[in-house]
């Protein structure tokens, strides 16, 4: 039964002892204390999670789940489900964004199908999926309880493949037509909002479609008990939740209980992020939020968070993409942590 309950298995603490010490270089190294900002913030931190003096980011692995929503059925996608495993074909042929991204990071790709409505195992796509799509929310729960734990623990089992690289950051990443339907659905019930705050255009809906797919969601809480108080956060996963979603939170839990710091991306992936942390609120200090997306809902979860995200470029891509963009900013963080001199050693006065 302990291994059935595995995400809520604790996650160590980051090392108080290494973020003092990276405290200490910062303030004497040479320049004024605090004016490199989220820079020095972000060194200290990464020694922290990485328990270490000098952190890292160069060995980075990207790791994108991919799933198909049975909402879709119900116009809330200007695409059809088709273009799922159609861009599962383009990320192992290195022709989407994050495919060119991650050949320039020199960062390891891995691509999980965790419930797209692919019949059969594609080359160069890890298959881990307890079913072909959710079901259509709307009108059933979009998975059972045990396909939830499997989607789950298929997102231990990525983070533990990633793991034999010893990765210094680990990026995640999504495709699946319809979940920002589904991740707007989870927002909506753990902050108990009301949907039209949340829902946005996604892959480009109008108006119209806006407001038919926030009431879609409206009247699936409504239909899952899923309004009013807080919602366990489990319940609201296997009720209008999608098999990547599931698989993300699950990888963000066993990436913290495994100390791999998580760079998080957007309105999806955030939203996984806003999941996991309910499940297990330890998991939290491992997740470094990378963007603000363009999508409306991700300020809100930002928010509940308390999560101040790294770049703000309009991004609403998905896939990892605003992740992968913000590596560098990680890399040239610890660099000059590292890199810079120390007041004593350049033979510079520091502060009076």
């Amino acid at each position: 039964m302990k291994d059935a309950d595995w995400f809520r298995d604790p996650c160590p603490q980051p090392s108080k002892t290494h973020e003092e010490g990276a405290e200490a270089r910062q303030t004497s190294l040479t320049k004024p204390p605090g004016s490199l900002g989220v820079l020095e913030r972000l060194a200290v931190r990464l020694a922290g999670l990485q328990g270490t003096d000098r952190p890292k980011a160069e060995n980075v692995a990207i790791v994108l789940f991919a799933g198909d929503h049975g909402i879709t059925a119900q116009g809330v996608s200007p695409y059809p489900s088709d273009v799922t495993v159609q861009m599962l074909g383009n990320f192992i042929q290195g022709g989407a964004a994050i495919s060119v991204l991650s050949r320039e990071l020199n960062a390891s790709l891995e691509v999980v199908d965790a419930g797209s409505l692919a019949p059969d195992d594609l080359p160069g796509v890890v298959t881990d999926k307890p079913r072909r799509g959710t079901g259509d929310f709307s009108a059933e729960p979009a998975m059972t309880a045990a396909e939830l734990a499997f989607a789950l623990a298929a997102g231990r089992r990525a983070v533990e493949r990633a793991a034999n690289a010893k990765p210094d950051v680990l990026v995640l990443g999504e495709m699946g037509i319809g979940n920002t339907t589904s991740a707007a659905a989870i927002t909506a019930s753990l902050l108990d909002l009301p949907p039209v705050e949340i829902v946005g255009a996604g892959a480009g809906l109008d108006d119209e479609g806006i407001r038919r797919k926030a009431a879609t969601i409206a009247d699936a809480l409504q239909l899952h008990g899923l309004t009013g108080a807080l919602a366990d956060p489990l319940a609201v996963l296997q009720a209008v939740g999608g098999l990547e979603i599931a698989a993300l939170a699950g990888a963000m839990i066993a990436a913290a209980q495994a100390r791999i710091p998580v760079l998080v991306d957007g309105f999806i992936v955030t939203a996984a992020a806003l999941t996991a942390a309910r499940i297990n609120p330890a998991c939290r200090d491992w997740l470094i939020f990378s963007h603000r997306s363009f999508e409306r809902g991700h300020q809100i979860v930002l928010q509940a968070l308390e999560a101040e995200p790294l770049l703000d470029l309009r991004l609403r891509l998905g896939e990892g993409s605003g992740a992968a963009v913000a590596v560098p900013l990680l890399r040239l963080a610890c660099a000059l942590h590292a890199g810079m001199a120390t007041f004593e050693e350049a033979s510079v006065s520091g502060p009076c």
